[in-house]
Order: structure tokens, then C-alpha cells, then sequence
């Protein structure tokens, strides 16, 4: 699948973003190993902490159908994602990370790229 397929879909479920308080509205799509494509949109709250960003909702989704780090090849985001989602596409081993700079170019990235210095799990 080509990052410009992958975005599309981040695109579409960006519209579903619960998102009244930045009205910033980020969609995800994540691409498995197996070809299946799992996408997320940002949600807010009142809370803002309590958030949670639309990688790490499309990160969950697949998480709960069993698919676990290093199932993954990659994942298009709407928007450059946070440090803290940086960690998090580390974590899931991803190979390619795709997202839409400001510009409207795609960015390509190895997930350990955006974020040198990481947390990694025990051995």
C-alpha cells in the first residue's frame, strides 16, 4: 500500500475526531504485516491529559484485534505526531511513518528516526 493510500484513510476517519476544544481535527491509519488497516481519530477532554491522540487510538484498535509490536509495517498520520506517540510508534516497531507536514509534502520516517533516544523494553 502506498502512502498516499494509507493517508487517504487517516484522512477519512479524521473527520470523525472528537475534537471541540482545539477543533484540531488528526486521523490515523496503521498498515499490518498481514495487509489489514486499522484507523483512529483524535479524541478530547474537558481534561486535556485525558486526551488521546489518533495514532494511539488506531494503535489500541489494533491492540485489541491481537495484533502486537512488530505485526506492523506502517502507519500515515494526518499531522507530525507528538513526542509522546513517538514512543509509542518506537515501541510497536513500525518501519514507516508517514505524515502530512504543514506544506501539504509527506514526511517518510523510520519510527527510531523521530525519536533518537527512546525507552525501550527490558530484554
Amino acid at each position: 500500500m502506498t502512502s498516499e493510500e494509507l493517508l487517504a484513510q487517516a484522512d477519512a476517519v479524521a473527520a470523525n475526531a472528537y475534537a471541540p476544544y482545539s477543533n484540531y481535527f488528526v486521523g490515523a491509519a496503521v498498515l499490518t504485516r498481514d495487509g489489514r488497516v486499522f484507523a483512529g481519530a483524535n479524541v478530547e477532554n474537558a481534561a486535556y491529559p485525558l486526551g488521546i491522540c489518533a495514532e494511539r487510538t488506531a494503535i489500541g484498535k489494533a491492540a485489541s484485534e491481537g495484533v502486537r509490536p512488530g505485526d506492523v509495517e506502517a502507519i500515515a498520520i494526518t499531522a507530525s505526531p507528538c513526542g509522546g506517540c513517538r514512543q509509542w510508534l518506537h515501541e510497536w516497531r513500525f518501519e514507516r511513518v508517514w505524515f502530512r507536514r504543514a506544506d501539504g509534502s509527506i514526511a517518510e520516517y523510520a519510527a527510531d528516526d523521530l525519536l533518537p533516544d527512546t525507552w525501550d523494553l527490558p530484554e
